[in-house]
C-alpha cells in the first residue's frame, strides 16, 4: 500500500507542474556573429529556475504568469539582463546576443557561496578565478595540471622525476601550501585523493593529493578556482582554498588531434623526445529538452624524456680503490681500464632517465541532468581513467655488490617502475524546490588504485642466477564514499536589508584505505617460504625484495576505515547593492580522532561605482589522511649516492612511540585576506593579500640514521624491530611544525579595440612566502639535540619554505581577426631554492660541509605561443609551442667541496663520499625543487573539428 502511493505521489509529481505551468519563455543564445553559444545558462533571477541553450542555442523555460528579470550568461561572455512580462497561457520569444569578455578569469562563479544570485569574480567576498574551455584551448599545455599551472597564478604543478609513484601523479599546490590543503571539487561534490603518498624527496613530500589528471580534459566546461579558506563551507582539506572543476553540458560534437614533442637543445645537445599524440572527443545530447547527457573522452600516449648528465664516479666496475693504488698513475691506470671495460661492455656513463615518466592515459567522463518535473531534477555524473606508466629508478653498478648479481646485469641495470593506475567515480543526485527552499540529495563514490609492477630488475638476495627480473610489487586502493543533503533559501525585503540568504546541509563520509602485499620474491630476503636464507656478501647482507622498489609485505598489508559527520549553516546578507556580508559555521565529527568547529565570515562593500572592498576571516582544518595515519613499508632509497634501506613506519608501531610520538591529530588554520576589486567598462582587476597560519602541520619526518657504533637512541630503538641491522634509518608521520604564508594576489585584465577586432588582455600574479615558525618534537626528541635537527631538517623546511616559486607573473594576450587568433603569454616562475640537509660548516669526513651546496634557481621566463586557423565553422588547425625560447633552469652546480680534491687523482679520498646536487653529474637540473620542468621546447600541431 505505501509502494502504491509512493509511485501516484510520483506521479502528481510529474504531471501536476504541466497543468500548472502552460506559460513558456524560449529563445535562443547567440554571440556578436549569429553563432550558437552551446551550454550558456538562461536563469530566472534569485530562483533556481533555469535552462542551458542545446546545440542550437536554443532553450525552454517554465513559468507562471508575471514579471521576470532573465540573466544569460556563458564563460567568456558578457552576462546579459532582461525583463520578460509573460501572460496566462502564453509562449514569450526572448532572444539574448553575448557580447564576448576578455580572458580574464573573471566570469561568472558560484564556487564559494550557497546563494542562487549569480556573481562575477569582481563581485565575490572572496578571490575566485574561472578557467574556461574556451582558454584551456588557446594553451600549449596537454595535461590538466599543467593548463592550470600556466593559467592560474596561485596553482603551481611540476612533473616529478626518479620518484616511484610521484613520477606518475604530479603533486600541486594552491597559495604556495601543501597538495592536501586544497580541496577539490567535481560539479560541487568532494572528489578522492589518490592512493599514494609521496614520501621521495620532491615537493609534497609526506602529502596525498587528488589526481587532477585523471579527469578529462575535454570533460571540463570550466574551472573555478577559490582562494580563500573554506573548510567552514566545504569541510577538510579547504585550508588554502578550493578547486572546482564544472563538467560540460549539452554541446555539439568536438573532436581535436594532438601531435607534439620536445625540439630542444640544452648544455650543447640537442633532443626530440617526449613524444606525445592526444585525441579527445566530447559530445552532449538533448533530452527531449528535459535535460541533457555528455560524454567525454580523451586519449593519450605521452613519451618519457631524458635530461641525464654522464656518471661522473671514477669507477663503474669496483666500488673502491685497491690498496696497492696508492700513487696518483696507479689511480689514473685503474680509472682508465675500467673505462675501457665498461666500453667495450656498451656501459654507457649516461646510464639514468632523469625526466618525464612514459604514460598511456585512457579516461571517460559523463555528465547529465534530467527533469523530472518542473520542481526536481535527477542528476549524475561517473568517470572512469586507466592510466600506465613507466618510470625509472637509479642505475645500479656492476660496483655496487650487493645490489646486484653480475651472471644477470654484467654490467649492471636501470630497474623501471610500471603503474597501473585505475580511477573510478560516480554520483547520483535529486534537486529541486519545496515551496521556496531549494534541496540537493546526492551520494558520491570515488577509488583510486595503483598497481607496481616492477621490471628491468631483481633481488639480490636470492641465490646467483635464480633471481627474476619482474615482480609484482603490490597495489594501494582508497575509496570515499560521500552523502550531501543542501536546503537554501533566498529571503528577499523591501528595507535597507534586501536579501538573506539561508542554507543548511550535513555530510555523511566513509573512506577506506588498503595495502596489498606484493609476491614474496618482490619482498624477501632469500625464500622464507622454501628455507632458502638470504644471500650474503662476506660479512654484508645483500639487499632485499625488487631493486628501486621493493614489494610490500604480508606485515605491510591492512584495510583501515573511517566515518565522519558534517553539519553546516550558512548565511548571506544584502544591504541594497552596497554592502554584502556572510558567515559559515561547520561542525565535523572523525571517528578516529576526534571533531573539530571551523568558522567563517565575509564581506564586501562597494565604496563607490566599480570599486569595491572584500575580506575574509575564517577558521580551517585538514584531518589527516588515512594514508599517513597507517602507511607503513620498507624501501631502498639513495643518499649521497648510497643505497639504504629505509623503514617508514605508521603511528600504530612501537617505533614511533619510543621516539614518544604520539596519534596524527588535524591541522589547524587561521586565515585572512583583504583585497579591492573593480569593474571601469572592459577593465577589470582584483588584488587580495591573505595571510594563513598553520598549527600542527603534519611532516614526513627527516630519516634517523643508524648511529656509529652499536649505542645510542636510533640504534636502540630500530634494533627491537630489526636485529640483524640490515635497516639504516627510519622515518615516520608527525605534527612537528606551525607556519605562517603571506601573499598577494593580483588580476588586470582589458578588452582593447583594435580596428574591427579585439585585444583581449590579462595580467595576473602570485607573490607568496611561507615561514616555518616553530618545529616541536616529542619530550624523547626535544632531550636529545641530535634527534630534533634529524626530526625536521634544513632541507625538509626548504621543501616548506622554498620549493614552490615565491612569486608567478603572468603576461598574456588574445587576437582575433577573421578567421585567424593568435594567443601568446609568457610567465615568469620566480626563485626556488634548495637547502641541504646538513648545516653549512659542519665536518663531514673530516672536511667542512660547504655553505654553497645549498643553491638559489634565479626566476626565468617562459614563453608559449599558438596560432589557429578557422577553415570554417567545423574545421580549425592550431600550431603552437610551449617554452618557444627553449628556456631551462639554472644548471645544478657540483660543489666546493667536489671541487677541492679530483678523485683519480687524490690518493686520500673515496668517491664515496661525495656530496653535490648534481648526484655524481646525473642530475643536470635539481629534482629537489622545481619552477616549470627542464624538458625546454614543446611544439604542437592540433587539428579539431566540431559539427
Amino acid at each position: 500500500m505505501n509502494l502504491l502511493f509512493l509511485r501516484l505521489w510520483m506521479l502528481c509529481l510529474c504531471i501536476l507542474p504541466g497543468a500548472l505551468f502552460a506559460q513558456q519563455i524560449r529563445g535562443r543564445v547567440l554571440d556578436s556573429k549569429g553563432n550558437a553559444i552551446v551550454g550558456a545558462t538562461v536563469q530566472i533571477n534569485s530562483t533556481n529556475n533555469g535552462a542551458n541553450a542545446s546545440g542550437t542555442g536554443e532553450y525552454l523555460l517554465k513559468v507562471q504568469p508575471g514579471s521576470y528579470q532573465i540573466t544569460a550568461r556563458a564563460v567568456g561572455y558578457e552576462s546579459l539582463v532582461k525583463t520578460a512580462e509573460v501572460k496566462g497561457n502564453q509562449t514569450l520569444e526572448l532572444d539574448f546576443v553575448l557580447n564576448e569578455s576578455s580572458v580574464s578569469l573573471n566570469d561568472i562563479v558560484v564556487l564559494g557561496s550557497r546563494s542562487s544570485q549569480a556573481r562575477t569574480s569582481t563581485d565575490t567576498p572572496v578571490p575566485v578565478d574561472v578557467i574556461g574551455a574556451k582558454e584551456m584551448k588557446l594553451v600549449a599545455q596537454t595535461d590538466l595540471t599543467q593548463i592550470m599551472n600556466y593559467v592560474a597564478p596561485s596553482f603551481s604543478s611540476n612533473r616529478q622525476t626518479v620518484s616511484d609513484g610521484t613520477d606518475h601523479i604530479d603533486p600541486a599546490s594552491l597559495r604556495g601550501l601543501g597538495p592536501d590543503q586544497v580541496l577539490v571539487l567535481v560539479n560541487g561534490k568532494r572528489r578522492h585523493t589518490t592512493a599514494l603518498v609521496n614520501i621521495n624527496g620532491t615537493f609534497g613530500r609526506g602529502t596525498v593529493g587528488t589526481d587532477l589528471n585523471a579527469i578529462p580534459v575535454s570533460a571540463i566546461e570550466r574551472i573555478e578556482v577559490l582562494r580563500d579558506g573554506a573548510a567552514a563551507q566545504y569541510g577538510s582539506d579547504a585550508i588554502a582554498g578550493v578547486i572546482n572543476l564544472v563538467l560540460k553540458k549539452e554541446t555539439p560534437w568536438n573532436a581535436n588531434l594532438m601531435y607534439g614533442q620536445s625540439l630542444t637543445n640544452t648544455l650543447g645537445k640537442s633532443y626530440s623526445d617526449g613524444k606525445t599524440v592526444q585525441f579527445d572527443l566530447s559530445k552532449g545530447f538533448n533530452l527531449n529538452n528535459k535535460g541533457f547527457v555528455n560524454i567525454a573522452a580523451q586519449y593519450q600516449d605521452r613519451g618519457a624524456t631524458n635530461r641525464g648528465g654522464l656518471d661522473t664516479r671514477p669507477l663503474l666496475y669496483s666500488s673502491v680503490w685497491p690498496s696497492s693504488a696508492t700513487t696518483v698513475e696507479a689511480r689514473q691506470t685503474l680509472k682508465a681500464a675500467d673505462d675501457a671495460k665498461a666500453q667495450a661492455a656498451g656501459l654507457d656513463r649516461n646510464n639514468m632517465r632523469v625526466g618525464n615518466a612514459a604514460v598511456k592515459n585512457f579516461g571517460v567522463m559523463a555528465n547529465a541532468e534530467y527533469k523530472l518535473g518542473t520542481n526536481v531534477t535527477l542528476y549524475g555524473q561517473a568517470g572512469y581513467t586507466n592510466k600506465e606508466g613507466n618510470a625509472a629508478g637509479f642505475y645500479r653498478l656492476p660496483s655496487q655488490s650487493t645490489q646486484i648479481d653480475l651472471s644477470i646485469y654484467p654490467n649492471g641495470f636501470l630497474p623501471q617502475i610500471n603503474t597501473s593506475v585505475h580511477d573510478l567515480s560516480g554520483g547520483l543526485g535529486l534537486k529541486g524546490m519545496l515551496g521556496k527552499w531549494n534541496w540537493d540529495l546526492s551520494n558520491t563514490y570515488g577509488e583510486n588504485s595503483i598497481k607496481f609492477n616492477i621490471s628491468n630488475t631483481l633481488n639480490a638476495s636470492l641465490p646467483v642466477g635464480t633471481s627474476p627480473t619482474e615482480f609484482y610489487a603490490g597495489k594501494l586502493k582508497y575509496g570515499q564514499n560521500v552523502v550531501n543533503l543542501d536546503v537554501s533559501r533566498r529571503h528577499e525585503f523591501s528595507g535597507v536589508f534586501s536579501a538573506l540568504n539561508t542554507a543548511f546541509g550535513t555530510e555523511f563520509r566513509t573512506s577506506r584505505y588498503e595495502i596489498g602485499a606484493g609476491e614474496e620474491k618482490s619482498w624477501s630476503f632469500g625464500i622464507p617460504s622454501e628455507n632458502i636464507p638470504g644471500r650474503m656478501i662476506g660479512s654484508s647482507s645483500t639487499a632485499a625484495g625488487a631493486q628501486v622498489f621493493p614489494g610490500y609485505k604480508p606485515a605491510n598489508a591492512l584495510v583501515k576505515t573511517r566515518t565522519n559527520v558534517g553539519i553546516y549553516a550558512d548565511f548571506e546578507g544584502e544591504f541594497k547593492e552596497r554592502l554584502l556580508l556572510g558567515a559559515a559555521l561547520r561542525y565535523e565529527n572523525y571517528s578516529d580522532f576526534g571533531s573539530n568547529l571551523s568558522y567563517k565570515a565575509t564581506g564586501r562593500l562597494n565604496l563607490f561605482q566599480g570599486l569595491a572592498l572584500r575580506g575574509a576571516v575564517s577558521t580551517g582544518f585538514r584531518a589527516p589522511s588515512l594514508h599517513q595515519i597507517y602507511f607503513n613499508n620498507e624501501s631502498t632509497q639513495f643518499v649521497n649516492s648510497v643505497a639504504r634501506q629505509v623503514l617508514t613506519v605508521n603511528n600504530e608501531s612501537p617505533v614511533v612511540s619510543q621516539f614518544g610520538v604520539g596519534r596524527l591529530k588535524p591541522e589547524i588554520s587561521q586565515n585572512y585576506s583583504l583585497g579591492l576589486t573593480g569593474k571601469f567598462g572592459s577593465f577589470s582587476m582584483t588584488i587580495d593579500a591573505y595571510q594563513i597560519n598553520i598549527k600542527d602541520r603534519i611532516v614526513f619526518s627527516s630519516q634517523f640514521a643508524r648511529e656509529s657504533g652499536t649505542t645510542g637512541t636510533v640504534n636502540t630503538i630500530l634494533n627491537t624491530v630489526d636485529p640483524n641491522q640490515t635497516i639504516n634509518s627510519v622515518q615516520f608521520f608527525t605534527n612537528a611544525i606551525d607556519t605562517r604564508t603571506k601573499g598577494l594576489d593580483i588580476v588586470l585584465s582589458d578588452r582593447i579595440k583594435v580596428g574591427a577586432n579585439t585585444l583581449n588582455l590579462t595580467v595576473s600574479g602570485n607573490f607568496n612566502e611561507t615561514k616555518v615558525t616553530r618545529i616541536q618534537g616529542s619530550s624523547v626528541i626535544e632531550a636529545d639535540p641530535s634527534l630534533k635537527t634529524r626530526l625536521f631538517s634544513r632541507e625538509e623546511q626548504s621543501r616548506f619554505e622554498s620549493s614552490v616559486p615565491k612569486s608567478k607573473i603572468n603576461l598574456s594576450a588574445n587576437y582575433q581577426v577573421k578567421a585567424w587568433n593568435f594567443f601568446l603569454r609568457t610567465v615568469r616562475f620566480g626563485e626556488v631554492t634548495y637547502r641541504s640537509a646538513t648545516i653549512p660548516g659542519t665536518t663531514v669526513a673530516g672536511v667542512p660541509y660547504p655553505a654553497d651546496n645549498d643553491q638559489t634557481f634565479s626566476p626565468k621566463w617562459v614563453t608559449d605561443v599558438t596560432a589557429s586557423y578557422a577553415f570554417n565553422k567545423h574545421v580549425t588547425l592550431t600550431l603552437g609551442a610551449n617554452n618557444l625560447f627553449d628556456v631551462y633552469p639554472d644548471k645544478a652546480y657540483i660543489n666546493a667541496r667536489n671541487n677541492q680534491f679530483n678523485y683519480a687523482t687524490d690518493a686520500t679520498q673515496s668517491y664515496t663520499t661525495a656530496l653535490d646536487n648534481t648526484s655524481n653529474g646525473r642530475f643536470l637540473y635539481s629534482r629537489a625543487v622545481s619552477q616549470f620542468g627542464f624538458n625546454g621546447r614543446f611544439v604542437f600541431a592540433k587539428v579539431g573539428v566540431t559539427f
